[in-house]
C-alpha cells in the first residue's frame, strides 16, 4: 500500500486555548496512538490533502523532528461550518501486529447483464479487512465481465489469504438487477462470453448506477 508522508512537529498536549491558536496558524493537531505512550504532534493543514480528500486508502510515514512512525489514520475532525480539518488521531503501525482499514474496490470489465439493460447496483464501495501493514492492498479488485442479470458476487467469492474480511461472507459487493426489458436479451444471449473492457474504477463505470 501506498504511503503518505506527514512532516510535522512534537509537543506537549495543550489546552483549548493554544489548539485554537495552532488551527489559526493553519495547524493540525494531531495525536498518535498505539505506541507506550500517546504522541501529540502539530503538521500544516495542507499536508494532509492527499490523505483525506481522496477516495483511496494510504497508510502515513510521520516524521517529527529525528523521529518517523508508520501509521494509519484513525479518526479525523472537521468543522461543521468551514469543513477545516479540527483534529486527527493516528494509529501507529508495526510489522507483526494486523490492522483494520477499509479498502476502495475497483470494478474490472463489462457485464453482459449491464449490456442486456439490466442495473449494475454497486453495494459496497469499500470493505473492511484487516492484514498485517505489508499485507494491505492499495484496493480490491472484483472482475464483473461474467456478471449476469440476477447474478450477485459476495465477499465469499474473493476470500484472500493475505488478510481477513470484517463482513459475513454473504456480504453483496456488486450485483445486477433485472429490469423490464432485459429478461428476455439476458435469455438471447446466455451463451455470449462478454466483451473485454479496459477497467473501470470504483463507481466510475458508465453504466453502474449506486445502491441506495
Amino acid at each position: 500500500m501506498k504511503s503518505i508522508t506527514i512532516k510535522g512537529s512534537q509537543r506537549e498536549s495543550v489546552g483549548k486555548v493554544a489548539t485554537k491558536a495552532l488551527r489559526n496558524a493553519g495547524k493540525v493537531p494531531c495525536v498518535l496512538y498505539g505506541g507506550d505512550k500517546p504522541v501529540h504532534f502539530e503538521a500544516d493543514e495542507i499536508a494532509f490533502k492527499d490523505l483525506v480528500y481522496t477516495p483511496n486508502a494510504h497508510t502515513v510515514v510521520i516524521e517529527l523532528e529525528d523521529e518517523k512512525f508508520a501509521a494509519v489514520m484513525q479518526d479525523i475532525q472537521f468543522h461543521p461550518v468551514t469543513d477545516n480539518i479540527l483534529h486527527i488521531d493516528f494509529y501507529q503501525l508495526f510489522e507483526d501486529k494486523p490492522i483494520t482499514m477499509r479498502i476502495p474496490v475497483r470494478l474490472e470489465g463489462n457485464s453482459p447483464g449491464v449490456r442486456n439493460g439490466g442495473r449494475l447496483l454497486f453495494r459496497k464501495r469499500k470493505l473492511s479487512i484487516r492484514a498485517l501493514p505489508d499485507l494491505l492492498p492499495d484496493f480490491i479488485t472484483i472482475d464483473i465481465s461474467k456478471l449476469r442479470i440476477g447474478q450477485t458476487i459476495a465477499v465469499e467469492s474473493i476470500l484472500s489469504d493475505d488478510y481477513t474480511f470484517l463482513h459475513p461472507d454473504s456480504t453483496a459487493i456488486v450485483q445486477v438487477k433485472a429490469s423490464r426489458t432485459s429478461v428476455d436479451e439476458e435469455l438471447e444471449d446466455e451463451d455470449e462470453e462478454g466483451v473485454e473492457g479496459e477497467a473501470t474504477e470504483g463507481g466510475e463505470a458508465p453504466e453502474a448506477e449506486a445502491a441506495e
